[in-house]
């Protein structure tokens, strides 16, 4: 059989328009099509293949327990998942932790839990969510409701209820919101979706003290910020702030479908048997790949190099702007970076995404303003040097059709 991008659009949900090309292997940051071109990838499949490609100790592990043990019920326990939940929690100070799939169902659960906490503890009138516009949460319909931006929920029939959304980042708005029938307020500690937007130290503050005084839970969705993509494991050690409930996925088991929910004993504790579950939560074989990563990335030698990498490609930004002033600033933290288009160029950031791929360079956008980089976290210097030639050719030519 003969496959090619036009099968796509024969067999597949239009929900996606993906690029011209068809993947054929992928190895570190290299990936390669069927008609033989190569690629530098600076989206890691969404910040998910957090080192890079078929890394081999992934391999080694996949090889290893698939000799033993694929998968299993959650009637019963098995190693491989308890030794990945004991590593998160030993290395977060949580006591108790679900496994789920992916992000969007790690959101789900752990809004779930908090309304499920409000309604055994206070009573059923306690339920509002307070998310912030722009996020994003996942796209069940519970998560992409709660998630910040309407054309990801419009046109599905009526919306679950008691979800407020305002401004990110805006402590008085919040003030004049949240209230005793709060129940829970979630946030992205950065925003990815949303143009990659760091939440306000002062901002959090005010949101833990009035989540406290209010009995709300706080939950960080860190579902694309964590595991070491924003230069520390979870993104909220960069912050004043500890949420009640943090949501995991994405790069946990560096390209193996998982997700997480870390809380603590009082919260997980109205979760009793028969009240949530997930059939593949906990594969052995996905949370074996997550026990290896969790290893690999939370170790310190490697999160400074992460922090070095990030620095560096923020001088080779600097650099191209001074040549080309595209750029108004870069956002975010670690690997997980956005370009901001300067006023001149706003709303195009998926033109300059499509000259990058032109020029054989892989990225993302975040919003329309904003091109968004999120590499392999151990990503050499050799191989940013050459995206960062790819990224020179590729401003040139969207300045050139777009001055």
């Amino acid at each position: 059989m003969k496959i090619s991008r036009s099968t796509f659009d024969k067999v597949m949900f239009p929900c996606y328009n993906p690029m011209s090309m068809v993947i054929k292997k992928a190895h570190g940051v290299n990936v390669y099509d069927t008609e033989g071109n190569k690629y530098i990838d600076l989206t890691s499949g969404i910040a998910v293949n957090c080192l890079g490609h078929t890394p081999r100790g992934v391999q080694k592990v996949i090889k290893k327990v698939s000799s033993k043990l694929i998968h299993c019920s959650n009637i019963f326990c098995n190693e491989f998942t308890l030794t990945l939940a004991s590593k998160l929690v030993k290395l977060t100070g949580y006591e108790k932790v679900f496994f789920v799939n992916s992000g969007a169902e790690a959101n789900e659960a752990a809004l779930k839990l908090a309304r499920r906490v409000a309604y055994d503890v206070y009573g059923e009138d306690k339920n509002e969510i307070i998310s912030f516009d722009n996020s994003f949460h996942g796209r069940t319909f519970f998560s992409v409701t709660v998630g910040g931006q309407e054309s990801y929920s419009n046109g599905f029939g009526p919306k679950p209820a008691a979800i407020t959304h305002i401004p990110f980042n805006d402590t008085e708005t919040f003030k004049k919101t949240i209230s005793d029938k709060t129940c829970a307020v979630i946030l992205e500690p950065i925003q990815g979706e949303g143009g990659i937007l760091k939440a306000d130290d002062d901002f959090l503050k005010t949101v833990r003290e009035l989540c406290d005084k209010h009995n709300a839970a706080l939950i960080f969705d860190e579902v694309q910020t964590g595991v070491s993509r924003s230069g520390t494991f979870y993104a909220y050690e960069q912050t004043p702030v500890k949420p009640d409930i943090l949501t995991s996925a994405k790069g946990l088991a560096a390209g193996i479908p998982i997700g997480a929910v870390l809380t603590m004993d009082k919260f997980a504790s109205h979760f009793g048997p028969g009240s949530h579950g997930s059939t593949f939560g906990g594969n052995p074989l996905a949370c074996a790949v997550g026990s290896y990563v969790v290893d690999v990335v939370s170790d310190k030698k490697f999160l400074d190099k992460v922090n070095e990498t990030s620095l560096y490609i923020r001088q080779c930004i600097d650099k191209l702007n001074e040549k080309y002033h595209v750029f108004k600033g870069v956002r975010g933290e670690g690997l997980l970076l956005g370009l901001v288009l300067d006023d001149k160029f706003s709303g195009k950031s998926g033109v300059l995404q499509k000259k990058c791929f032109e020029q054989k360079l892989l990225t993302l956008v975040a919003h329309g303003d904003v091109l968004r980089l999120a590499p392999a976290l151990n990503i050499k210097k050799s191989a940013v040097n050459k995206a960062m030639l790819l990224l020179d050719k590729a401003i040139a030519k969207f300045i050139e059709e777009n001055a």
